[in-house]
């Protein structure tokens, strides 16, 4: 099969022809239809964060169930699932008290000794490598969905939406009528955006330097927006709150950024950071501000329950709640992934998704 490979860090993926094994008891054979390019494979890319190379990258994806092994009862063949890098056990204290998105179980990959999912001595990324005409993956990583739902549009919802509705929802528990800022407005941010649309949010400020993503954003559902090349928007979020948001969204990953999460906060807000932020980065937050009971947080893929959560988020695609068309800017080939990488390092559009032929 087909697979994009990065071999050396800040060099482009190399797309080859690599071999994957058969599944075993609790794994599942996918063909892939579609995946998402997100911004966490370009901080791989880069180095920003490690991983064992040579890989195969790709995380945000849908597909066909092709085969299943001997233990699997949560899919079948012909199945259309989608994938989630936050695999689980299903037992461990995280699982069992309801954060499975939290699960770093071993137990949902193959053992030192095994044959590896993945051959021509490739490691598998993120529990999935989807940048590939197939996958080969645990039971525990994909949920079906219904068939009728566009897997161009589902890929979707296996990182980026889980991640950005998931934050507002779960994470913050945002509630109907409070006030929200989202700070970057890619393909998380605006997810995020959709969803405090969603739970009934009073007020959503929008917060970027593109004025292409902004207007993105009030499609999305933003009632506000500010361009932060223009103006400081922690003083333009207190002016327009007159004192700050209860929640506030941090959707890039940098410490600048992360920092103004906090300071645009009202007394007893809580801020999230949903971006990457690099290996080694340090947040500095001025002391006095946590005795107005502000909070900083992280939100780990939005504190997914995935096999419950993503079907829901296909039903509220369906009914016209959540917007995916707009967020996809370009289909591509595989062969044009690392097209893909040097839009997002431009940060003009929101996702580019490849699609691979049937």
């Amino acid at each position: 099969m087909k697979a994009a490979v990065l071999r050396e860090v800040g060099k482009p993926l190399q797309i080859e022809n690599i071999s994957i094994s058969k599944p075993g008891p609790h794994e599942v054979l996918i063909r892939t239809v579609a995946a998402g390019v997100c911004h966490s494979d370009l901080h791989f890319v880069e180095g920003s964060y490690p991983h064992p190379l040579p890989a195969v990258l790709g995380h945000e994806s849908a597909g066909i169930v092709e085969q299943v092994g001997s233990e699997v009862r949560t899919v079948k063949p012909g199945d259309h699932v989608i994938t989630c890098l936050s695999a689980f056990c299903g037992h461990c204290a995280h699982c069992v008290t309801g954060h499975m998105a939290r699960c770093v179980s071993g137990d949902v990959r193959r053992a030192k000794g095994d044959e590896p999912r993945l051959g021509n001595g490739l490691n598998q990324f993120l529990n999935l490598s989807s940048f590939a005409e197939q996958m080969l993956i645990h039971e525990h990583a994909c949920v079906a969905v219904r068939k009728d739902m566009p897997l161009d549009l589902a890929a979707l919802i296996g990182c980026s939406v889980t991640t950005g509705v998931g934050a507002v929802v779960q994470t913050s528990s945002v509630r109907a009528g409070e006030t929200v800022a989202i700070i970057g407005c890619g393909g998380v941010g605006l997810a995020a955006v959709n969803g405090a649309a969603i739970a009934g949010a009073g007020r959503i400020i929008a917060i970027d330097m593109q004025d292409s993503k902004l207007a993105l954003a009030k499609a999305f559902g933003a009632t506000d927006v500010i361009n932060a090349s223009e103006v400081d928007p922690v003083a333009a979020v207190i002016e327009m709150t007159k004192g700050g948001v209860q929640h506030s969204f941090e959707a890039i990953g940098l410490k600048k950024t992360t920092e103004q999460a906090f300071k645009m906060l009202a007394r007893g807000g809580t801020a999230n950071v949903i971006g990457m932020i690099p290996v080694g980065t340090m947040i500095e937050l001025h002391g006095a501000d946590f005795l107005g009971e502000k909070r900083i947080q992280g939100s780990l893929m939005g504190s997914n329950r995935f096999p419950v959560d993503m079907p829901r988020l296909v039903d509220f695609y369906m009914s016209g709640k959540l917007k995916l068309d707009e967020m996809i800017s370009q289909r591509l080939k595989l062969e044009q992934v690392n097209e893909a990488f040097e839009e997002l390092k431009r940060g003009e559009l929101a996702r580019s998704v490849i699609v691979f032929d049937s």
